[in-house]
């Protein structure tokens, strides 16, 4: 197994106990980052404390070896898309993705994300369904749209 794979494993029931979820978790170049989140959004303190918490666990089970900087965050406005959850719950949402480098052609696509199965995603590139599977996706993540937005899609957001 991996670092992020048993850190996870050792981090999210952890977490899950102080009502956060570890969206996304990664380790590489020295770096363990941890993304967590909760409905309703997740503020200052509590990333503070799941990263007191985080740092001891980890020492204590001398999970990384070598020196290492940990990173916790919440997912914030733009949120990174790399498991077939995370794609499941921005369904309706603006996305921009970047298609891997052997795809021909236009490899960037910005539209509203229609739906996601296990195999990949349909995006609505203006007014064009676009099928895409995950193994052709190298990065996305979420757009955040500036602007008036109607109080029922704040709550919406706000949710998650």
């Amino acid at each position: 197994m991996s670092v992020a794979d048993d850190a996870y494993g050792l981090l999210g029931p952890l977490f899950q106990g102080r009502g956060l979820e570890v969206y996304d978790l990664t380790y590489g170049g020295g770096v363990l980052r941890i993304i967590v989140d909760k409905p309703g959004g997740v503020g200052l303190d509590e990333v503070a404390d799941a990263s007191k918490v985080a740092s001891r666990l980890l020492d204590d089970h001398d999970m990384v070896q070598g020196r290492y900087t940990l990173e916790i965050s919440s997912p914030g406005l733009e949120r990174p898309l790399r498991r077939p959850e995370h794609y499941a719950r921005a369904v309706g949402e603006k996305v921009s993705i970047k298609l891997g480098p052997h795809i021909d052609g236009l490899r960037r696509i910005e539209g509203v994300l229609m739906g996601s199965d296990d195999e990949g995603i349909t995006v609505d590139e203006d007014g064009v369904p676009r099928r895409m599977v995950y193994g052709d996706i190298a990065k996305a993540k979420t757009v955040f749209e500036w602007g008036p937005m109607s109080e029922k899609k704040l709550k919406e957001k706000s949710s998650r």
